[in-house]
């Protein structure tokens, strides 16, 4: 069985992350939609939610799982035996970083691959951010992400005041 994770924060997710997930699955037999626990920018949603909702927004996708994880990438992916890496591009400003990612997990343990999946034109425009500030300005992101993200980020900013 090939296995391949595919890593995120997923703060919130969004249409893009699904679409990404589902091509990821011509590929792949199975593939893990991963919650990292403590990426290194601010977070609107706790990992408990962050996962909750992929959970919710992923349960009718066959052979797609959501789970989260607190270790270095490439060793988790070690951990639940998967062969790759999978990553999504939207535009030429994310290579750099994504590459930079991708030298790094290959050092660490070059059987594990990366594979770059590029973002589908009708999402290329979708991040998180963009969908976090739209929310935060009172704009429900519908065309963006599924309705329970939408409905948790009322939520989120409705408490925040």
């Amino acid at each position: 069985m090939r296995i391949a994770i595919y890593p995120g924060s997923f703060d919130p997710v969004t249409y893009a992350h699904l679409d990404i997930a589902r091509r990821a699955t011509r590929i792949f037999d199975r593939v893990i939609m991963a919650v990292f626990d403590r990426p290194q920018k601010r977070l609107l949603f706790s990992t408990a939610e962050r996962l909750q909702l992929l959970q919710a927004v992923t349960a009718d996708l066959v052979n797609v799982e959501a789970t989260s994880y607190e270790m270095l990438t490439v060793e988790f992916a070690r951990q639940v035996g998967a062969c790759a890496i999978v990553r999504g591009l939207r535009a030429g400003s994310d290579f750099e970083a994504e590459f930079q990612m991708a030298q790094v997990n290959q050092t660490i343990d070059p059987n594990i691959e990366v594979v770059v999946l590029m973002a589908g034109r009708q999402f290329a425009h979708i991040s998180s951010t963009a969908v976090r500030e739209m929310a935060s300005l009172g704009r429900d992101p519908v065309e963006f992400t599924p309705p329970v993200v939408v409905a948790a980020l009322r939520e989120k900013f409705a408490q925040r005041g």
